[in-house]
This record gives C-alpha cells, sequence and structure tokens, in this order.
C-alpha cells in the first residue's frame, strides 16, 4: 500500500491533528485555570442578571431554593418540546416541570383535582366579547365547562387534562390573548381601574399605561424567573378600588396642586411593597411619576428585585423584604442608578385629596362619562361563570354595550356601553342567565379564594363556606352599607383576608387528641384598604367551618346593634373598640 495520501486525505489529517491539540490546549488551560481558582465566564443573555444572583449566593456559600435550582437547570421557556411531549403521552409533570410549566400559565393542581388549571393575563382586566365567549368555548372544550374571575381581575379555567395542556395554552393565543408568565416567579396579571375610560371621575385612563407595561413584560425575556412572583397594579382615581396597596409596585393617579417641585396636573404617586398575606401595605416613596414614564419606572424596579431579592428562602423573598433589609433610600437609589436619573419627588401636602370610592360601584348600573351610557356590574357567585353564562354575557355586551368585558379584583364583571334605553334589557338578559345585576350588602363585598378544591395549599373548601354565610347571614341581617367577607384558604392570602371588614383564614381544627380534625377558619375584623389601609386584627382562632355563618351573623348583629349611628361603617366600629371588648359584645348576640 502506498504510503502517499491525496491532498484531500492530507488536509483531513491535518485538520484532525490541529483539532486534537486545540482539545488538549483547552483541556490544560481548563486544569490550569481550575487550580488558579479561577471563575467561570460571565453569564451572557436575557437570564444573565438572575445567573449572576444566583451565582453571588452560591459564591457565599449560600444554598438556593428548590425552584431556584430548577430554574438554572432548566429556563422554563427552553422547555416547550418537553411539555409538548408530556402532553403528547397524556402525562402529567413531576415537581420540577409543574413549577416550570406555570411560566406557560399552567398549574397541575393535584392531589385536588388530577388536571391542570391554566391561568390568563390580560392587561387592566379588561377583553373583548369575542374574547370572552372564545374563552367560555375553550373551557368547554377543554376544561370543565366554568371559569373564575380570580382577584386580579383574570380568568381561570380548571380540569384540563394533561393531553388538552398545549392545545389550551396555544388556543389562548389563538383568541388574541395569553397565559404566559401568569405563574410562578414572573410578575402577573396587570390591574388597573376597571372602569378606565368611562368613569366620571376619574384622573388618568389606566388602559394605555397597563397595556404598555403588559406588552413591556411579553417581550423582555430578563423579567421572567424572578426571585419570587410581583404584582402590579394602576389605580386612575376612579369610583371601584383597584387594591392597588396590596401591589409589590402601586401606580396611583394623583393630583399635583400648582406652584410645587412639579408641573402641575395629573401624575402616578408611587408606591411600593406590598404584600398583605405579609402583614403589610405598599409603601409611600415620596415620588411621583409621568404616566408616561411608568414603564421605564416599574423596569428599574423589578431589575433591582432580580438583583437583590432573596433567591434561597421562598417565605422572605418579595420585594417588601428587599425594602426592609436594605432601606426603602437605598432601593430608590439603587431604581434611579437603574433608569439613569433622579426621581421626581413631591411633598405629600402637594397632592389634592383622591376622589372617594364607592365600595358597591362595581355592581348594578351606573352613569359613565359618556352621556347616556352605563355600566353595569353583574354579580358572579364566588367569581364562578359556566360556558354557557359566558357566552351570554358575551352576547349581552355585544348587543346592547361597547363590546367590552371589564373584569375586576371583586371577582365580579362589568358590561360597558349600555345605553339608558336598553339598560333594562341588559338586566333582563343577565338575569335569565341565572345571574343578577343586584345584591345585598352581603353578597357585594364577598371574595373567595379556590379553596382546596382545586388548590393543594388550602386548608377547607373557601367558596363553599363563602356561599354557606352569605346564605345565612343575607336572611337573618339587614344591613344597610357594605362589609367585605373575605374566606382565604392559606397563608399565601390570594383572598386578602387582612383587608376584609371581616376576614376568614382557612385552617384544620382539631376535634379530638388522637388528631382527628376538620375544615375551619381564624376570623379577623377590621382590615381596610386605601385611605382606611389596616392589618385585620384575629378575633377569634380555630372556629370550625359550620360554625362560620352564625358567628359571622353574630359580629354583623353587634355591629348594627352597638354602633353609634346609622352612618357609621363597620370598619369605624370595631376600630372604636378593643378586640376584647369586640367579642364580648359579639358574643352578647343571639342567632339564628
Amino acid at each position: 500500500m502506498s504510503g502517499d495520501f491525496n491532498p484531500e486525505q492530507k488536509r483531513y489529517l491535518e485538520g484532525f491533528v490541529a483539532g486534537l491539540q486545540i482539545a488538549k490546549a483547552a483541556r490544560e488551560s481548563a486544569g490550569a485555570s481550575a487550580a488558579a481558582g479561577a471563575k467561570t465566564a460571565e453569564p451572557s443573555g436575557p437570564d444573565a442578571a438572575h445567573l449572576r444572583a444566583q451565582d453571588r449566593v452560591l459564591a457565599a456559600g449560600g444554598k438556593l431554593s428548590e425552584q431556584e435550582k430548577f430554574k438554572r437547570e432548566l429556563h422554563p421557556f427552553d422547555g416547550y418540546e418537553r411539555l409538548k411531549a408530556q402532553a403528547a403521552n397524556n402525562e402529567y409533570p413531576k415537581p420540577p416541570d409543574n413549577f416550570r410549566w406555570r411560566f406557560f400559565g399552567l398549574f397541575y393542581v393535584a392531589p385536588n383535582q388530577n388536571s391542570y388549571m391554566c391561568r390568563l393575563r390580560m392587561p387592566n382586566g379588561i377583553l373583548a366579547h369575542w374574547q370572552f365567549a372564545g374563552v367560555a368555548d375553550l373551557a368547554e372544550r377543554y376544561g370543565g365547562g366554568y371559569a373564575h374571575v380570580t382577584t386580579r381581575a383574570n380568568l381561570q379555567v380548571r380540569e384540563i387534562e394533561a393531553k388538552n395542556a398545549v392545545a389550551m395554552v396555544e388556543a389562548v393565543q389563538d383568541l388574541g390573548l395569553c397565559s404566559r408568565g401568569s405563574g410562578a416567579d414572573n410578575i402577573r396579571n396587570v390591574t388597573g381601574s376597571p372602569t378606565a375610560g368611562i368613569d366620571p371621575q376619574e384622573l388618568i385612563d389606566t388602559r394605555p399605561y397597563a397595556r404598555e407595561w403588559h406588552f413591556h413584560i411579553l417581550n423582555e425575556r430578563a423579567l421572567y424567573g424572578l426571585p419570587r412572583k410581583f404584582n402590579v397594579g394602576f389605580d386612575g382615581g376612579g369610583i371601584i378600588p383597584v387594591l392597588e396597596d396590596t401591589n409589590d409596585i402601586g401606580f396611583q393617579a394623583v393630583e399635583v396642586k400648582d406652584g410645587r417641585e412639579v408641573a402641575p396636573g395629573a401624575w402616578f404617586r408611587l408606591i411600593i411593597g406590598g404584600i398583605t398575606g405579609h402583614k403589610d401595605f405598599a409603601r409611600d416613596t415620596g415620588v411621583v411619576v409621568k404616566p408616561a414614564d411608568a414603564t421605564k419606572v416599574a423596569d428599574a424596579i423589578v431589575r433591582v428585585f432580580i438583583d437583590h431579592g432573596d433567591r434561597t428562602d421562598r417565605t422572605k423573598a418579595r420585594l417588601k423584604y428587599v425594602i426592609d433589609r436594605l432601606g426603602l433610600d437605598k432601593v430608590l437609589a439603587l431604581v434611579e442608578e437603574k433608569l439613569g436619573r433622579k426621581l421626581d419627588r413631591v411633598a405629600g401636602d402637594a397632592l389634592a385629596p383622591r376622589p372617594p370610592f364607592d365600595r358597591a360601584a362595581h355592581i348594578g348600573v351606573h352613569a359613565q362619562r359618556q352621556p347616556d351610557r352605563n355600566w353595569v356590574g353583574v354579580v358572579l357567585p364566588v367569581g364562578k361563570m359556566t360556558a354557557d353564562q359566558m357566552r351570554g354575557l358575551a352576547q349581552v355586551a355585544r348587543d346592547l354595550g361597547d363590546g367590552d368585558i371589564r373584569l375586576t379584583v371583586w371577582q365580579n364583571l362589568i358590561i360597558s356601553g349600555v345605553h339608558s334605553e336598553n339598560v333594562k334589557a341588559a338586566q333582563a338578559r343577565i338575569e335569565a342567565l341565572g345571574l343578577s345585576t343586584s345584591t345585598n350588602s352581603i353578597r357585594a363585598g364577598l371574595v373567595a379564594c379556590t379553596g382546596n378544591i382545586g388548590c393543594k395549599f388550602a386548608a377547607s373548601d373557601t367558596k363553599r363556606h363563602a356561599e354557606e354565610i352569605a346564605r345565612w347571614c343575607e336572611s337573618r341581617v339587614a344591613l344597610d352599607g357594605p362589609v367585605n367577607i373575605h374566606l382565604t384558604g392559606c397563608h399565601h392570602s390570594c383572598a386578602q383576608h387582612y383587608i376584609g371588614d371581616i376576614g376568614l383564614l382557612a385552617c384544620k381544627v382539631q376535634t379530638s387528641e388522637d388528631g382527628d380534625a376538620v375544615e375551619g377558619y381564624h376570623i379577623h375584623v377590621g382590615g381596610g384598604f386605601g385611605p382606611d389601609a389596616t392589618i385585620a386584627p384575629e378575633i377569634y382562632h380555630d372556629v370550625k367551618a359550620e360554625d362560620a355563618p352564625k358567628t359571622v351573623e353574630r359580629m354583623l348583629k353587634a355591629y348594627l346593634a352597638h354602633r353609634v349611628s346609622p352612618h357609621e361603617s363597620f370598619l369605624a366600629f370595631t376600630r372604636r373598640h378593643e378586640v376584647d371588648a369586640l367579642r364580648s359584645l359579639i358574643e352578647g348576640e343571639a342567632v339564628g
């Protein structure tokens, strides 16, 4: 055999040998670097800030939380093919993927339901009638045939089989909606005033600013995979509360007076760090923001949270704890570094008082700023609607309104743009669906989370118990003013029990020395929001769920019997008394 190689063979051998030499050099270099303690390459790309934050924890000898490990091993958005493969095999996820798929809005809620829940997102809680009807069709095709309105003015569809999970997510996008980032460590649905653009007293129409922030989130991968979930709310100064002071960032419309540090007119007041489940409202920063700059400021705040949020302890991984640790002034200074400029600050007396709330304005018929147009607030029993009811409501919005469905944080919805001459027809058609546009003071402020029927964290069936409380009390107590009753299933406080006039936090009540237990609640009283912001103190511990209706009845009767005048609110009444004195008044009331 000849020892000569042709030119092509020579080039191949030369390349092969060169490759071996390069590989050898690389191994030697890596070994030398490791021996010298050299650092790994600096993270790059949209996930770099998150990876750097994780690296700092590890370099300091810390231990990442399990969820941080899941994100580090496989970013959820890089796992879509795995999700599709699981759907093709009708296979539900193991815990790491259960966490990851929440980035797509899919929650595997076993053992309570052996299925997925899909949570959507829509800026300002507003969607078109045809989108609403489309969600109803999807709930029927892929889910249990119903949907829930959430306390973030959002929609959830439940009982989705694994094989339908991807079809559901993609069909939602076909409707011009999405579910991306609606769960896990992401910025949740962006809330805004439900009567934005139609409210006679509003200062700012929140729709364009909520929408801008919504699309900024969707198109900036760096804003996903935060240390923990993150909430942002916009209040336009309208008549219906948005509860923006319970959010990580709240933008509150304010009127700045003449002759102050900034130009007069409508601005957003910036408040940050709210998380009432951890007994804290958002704090006033002294900062005002031009509406057009809201997205830039929110982006900077989130990036500070990315850098400094806790990646080790999930119970401390919210913006509140960054502020607690660093101080408000330091956090704002870091925000200014991200922005590259100073924030605008004003003294408190530079702001005119906010127009007042009407705690019943999300229910019933109310005049819009547009002549001869009205919004109609529809009562949804603890936020639940069937697919048929949804399609019927969509038809009312299309035929008699302006075509919009507006969801509220009070777990109901509003049909806007109803001409005055069509109001009665709209009400009749809504009632024909088994729903109502009027209710008593108990049901108007009744809020309940999913409960243990569909959430593994919940200790009680909150929605059923809320209905039982309402049914029992509405026929026995004649309230003449609003009283908010919030039932939440666990410490996550999705129904925000601490800000209710009456707040019920689910628990297990032990009934024997052997450890037998039944569903029950710790009951809080005297919470508030906005100008009345207060964390409700506990008044009763370990009340059995079966006893909750009578306990609430006594509380309401004590209020009616001992208030100083018919004008005294339940909140004012409870705040006039120490808890022990209040308990004595309540226990003196008969029930039944």
